[in-house]
């Protein structure tokens, strides 16, 4: 008899973010979430990261490939990477919880931010690891909800 699988993939597309580099300048993010908005594309998280010449928006959309499609039609600079999104059902309480099942499986966390959403009215946390196969299954096995892009997207 075959062993079962030791991690369990995600039934459906994993959450892209995009990180969009902007001149630090008055309103230079809301063009890009006017853009968005035109092109009836919802940011559902959002970070950002100042620096004295440039910022960088992190922002989770719900409609990546048009995003995509967008920021090349109108040459905004961006780049994109896969993020954990994982359901905290007690809210922040639950923050602990998952930090410490990130810290016994050896996973580091390289930034994290909440969604401006809230799925089935639960507090929701985007993080970027730099093993999300491994956070996902352990996360899983700790009884969170990882979700996916067509969660956020409904």
């Amino acid at each position: 008899m075959p062993a079962a699988p030791t991690t369990e993939k995600l039934d459906g597309a994993p959450v892209r973010q995009f990180s969009v580099f902007l001149q630090n300048k008055v309103g230079a993010l809301l063009e890009v979430v006017k853009l968005l908005n035109e092109h009836h594309v919802v940011v559902l998280a959002l970070s950002i990261q100042d620096s004295s010449e440039s910022s960088i928006g992190r922002m989770v959309v719900s409609d990546p490939e048009r995003v995509t499609q967008l920021f090349h039609e109108h040459e905004v600079p961006f780049s994109e990477c896969e993020v954990l999104v994982v359901e905290l059902r007690e809210g922040a309480a639950d923050l602990a919880k998952v930090l410490a099942a990130l810290l016994m499986a050896e996973v580091n966390i390289y930034f994290s931010y909440p969604l401006l959403v809230r799925p089935r009215g639960r507090a929701v946390l985007a993080m970027h690891l730099d093993d999300i196969e491994c956070s996902s299954s352990v996360l899983r096995g700790d009884g969170f909800q990882i979700l996916t892009q067509a969660d956020l997207s409904r």
